[in-house]
């Protein structure tokens, strides 16, 4: 299986990342939840993390799932490259006590990606907030270490990306691939 899942806590460079490996040639899935936020505000829906976290998380869980059946039908052959995936998902909802369906946890195991998932850690030298991304140092801190722990328990193989320039970290992902 040729779909890798780059994730980690928000704000520590998984986009960077993610951009330069399509700069590099590969295909990439981007990361769902600033689309749905940007989408959400331009319509002043519910859907957003400050006002109706349930509606947020089942609005990533389609948009996750659907980007998934969407490459593997076309690309099952190709290396792609995910910002995020469903895994992300699911802990995102187990974070926020958001009640997790038998059937989504059923999904979650049956859309398998490849075991090696990329975890790119804490960088408090390129943090920072914006408009989509309200959470505190701390929340960042507790997101790697819940994305890491929810990762493993399903079975992935994490492997932690080191901080660096972008060129290093896409060499280093590259090597383990």
């Amino acid at each position: 299986m040729n779909l890798y899942i780059i994730t980690g806590g928000p704000g520590v460079g998984k986009t960077t990342l993610v951009d330069f490996l399509n700069k590099k040639g590969f295909s990439i899935v981007p990361e769902s939840a600033r689309a749905i936020i940007k989408d959400q505000v331009n319509k002043n829906g519910d859907g957003v993390p400050w006002k109706n976290k349930y509606v947020y998380a089942q609005l990533m869980f389609k948009e996750s799932l659907e980007a998934y059946h969407q490459i593997f039908n076309v690309s099952c052959n190709k290396t792609v490259f995910f910002d995020r995936g469903l895994v992300d998902t699911l802990c995102y909802m187990k974070m926020e006590n958001i009640p997790v369906t038998d059937d989504q946890i059923k999904t979650v195991k049956d859309t398998i990606y490849n075991r090696k998932v990329f975890i790119l850690p804490p960088w408090a030298e390129i943090y920072e907030t914006d408009m989509e991304r309200k959470q505190s140092w701390e929340e960042a801190v507790n997101t790697y270490c819940k994305m890491k722990d929810t990762y493993i328990d399903l079975g992935y193989d994490v492997i932690t990306v080191p901080t660096g320039p972008v060129e290093s970290r896409y060499n280093f992902v590259l090597n383990h691939i």
